[in-house]
């Protein structure tokens, strides 16, 4: 007798949270939100000595990333009010750009830190990183193809393989500059987008070892990637030298502790970890926040990845492919790049030079990733749209139901009429 109560209470309570009667995804949007307010205030913490010392303004990082953020907002709006049937149109010329800007950073991009990944654009306050508009791009493209050639890539292992080939052109792109977290990002995304797209599994198996085999040969090629996998293996080993930056990322999880430090109290940013407000932002956050702190920006991850993997899953079932693949498309980028830069930052990971999304300083990041959230957004509002024009009696936005055609229709309209009647008509 007790437990019917309590499961009362519990459908109450989930009917409560649901957001299935709403324009759009609600949690995803504070999702989203909160995590760009969170990559703020820890940019603010964690920039502020570098800052001081290198300016002279302990808030010069974090004034651009509140800059950044609102171009970002900006952008992401404009990209809400722009039909998803643009991105399918456009598809191939957007993979066009993004290899050509690859292309071009190559040739005329700006050398930091060993890497040519950024290209100055005179009248941007930041450096554009070609490979986080690439990703975009490439997403978009391959919603577009799976849902062109969808029954092709399940049966013909020729239409299974056109995306990997161009994969591996963005991938030698890529690691001319160098950027192998990106490569890893990006083939994660496209086999990603492939097995949801139901191709079967025997090919994953065989491309998996294929893949294994040839990022064990990219690991080796480069004396600092060996370094990288040494020193992820015994960072104390070489600690003020190739596992200085790990060895410091630790010591910044061990001092956070349960609750952290507090707030603009972390010690290691002050020149012992370096990067602390691009790469290792979330150790500076775990040092501060502590371990309740570094599990609830684990959890915002988790939930936006759920709402986006759901969005899509909401399209699928609507039968609007594209929006679908371009959801998990994105769901999977911002996953994987999430994943690997707190297993980095943790020490489960070779060191990587990728930011956490929505969290990091940079602009180039904070702008894709803004835009991949508004066409989250975009693709559950026109999925949601459908569903209500083809549901006869479906929920409007306040909530109450719209009356279904038939209701509406005049007595003498065939809509009004009942099925059986009409068949008896016919008979």
């Amino acid at each position: 007798m007790k437990r019917a109560p309590r499961f009362a209470r519990l459908s109450r309570l989930r009917e409560r949270l649901s957001t299935r009667d709403q324009p759009f995804d609600g949690w995803l949007l504070i999702a989203t939100l909160s995590l760009m307010l969170i990559g703020w205030v820890m940019v603010t913490s964690a920039s502020s000595e570098v800052a001081a010392s290198l300016t002279g303004n302990p808030w010069y990082f974090s004034i651009r990333h509140g800059l950044f953020l609102v171009m970002a907002l900006a952008a992401a709006v404009f990209v809400l009010r722009i039909p998803l049937g643009w991105w399918k149109v456009n598809g191939p010329l957007l993979l066009l750009v993004g290899i050509a800007l690859l292309v071009l950073v190559l040739l005329v991009g700006r050398e930091i830190n060993g890497s040519k990944r950024w290209i100055s654009i005179p009248g941007v306050p930041f450096n554009l990183q070609a490979s986080e508009v690439a990703k975009l791009c490439l997403i978009a493209y391959m919603a577009g193809y799976l849902e062109r050639f969808l029954p092709q890539v399940r049966r013909q292992w020729g239409a299974f393989l056109r995306p990997l080939l161009i994969l591996a052109i963005i991938g030698v792109l890529l690691i001319l500059e160098p950027d192998y977290g990106a490569v890893v990002v990006m083939t994660g995304c496209v086999m990603g987008m492939l097995l949801m797209a139901g191709a079967p599994w025997g090919r994953f198996l065989l491309l998996a070892l294929l893949v294994a085999a040839g990022g064990a040969l990219l690991a080796i090629a480069e004396p600092y990637r060996l370094a990288r996998l040494a020193s992820f293996a015994d960072p104390w080993a070489d600690q003020f030298a190739s596992g200085y930056q790990l060895t410091q990322a630790l010591i910044a999880f061990g001092r956070g502790s349960w609750l952290g430090m507090g707030l603009g109290n972390s010690v290691q940013k002050l020149f012992y970890l370096p990067e602390a407000h691009t790469d290792f932002v979330f150790a500076v956050l775990a040092e501060e926040l502590g371990l309740f702190g570094a599990v609830g920006v684990v959890g915002l991850f988790a939930l936006l990845i759920w709402r986006a993997m759901a969005v899509g899953r909401r399209a699928e079932l609507a039968r609007l492919p594209f929006a679908a693949y371009l959801s998990y498309g994105i769901a999977l980028v911002i996953g994987a790049q999430a994943f690997i830069n707190i297993a980095v930052s943790s020490g489960m990971l070779p060191t990587k030079g990728l930011t956490l999304p929505l969290l990091s300083y940079g602009g180039s990041s904070l702008l894709v990733s803004a835009v991949m959230m508004a066409l989250l957004l975009r693709a559950d509002i026109e999925t949601r749209q459908a569903q209500r024009r083809a549901s006869p009696a479906a929920p409007r936005g306040d909530g109450r139901r719209e009356p279904s055609l038939a209701a509406s229709a005049p007595a003498s309209s065939p809509l009004s009429q009942r099925p059986a009647q009409r068949q008896g008509v016919t008979k």
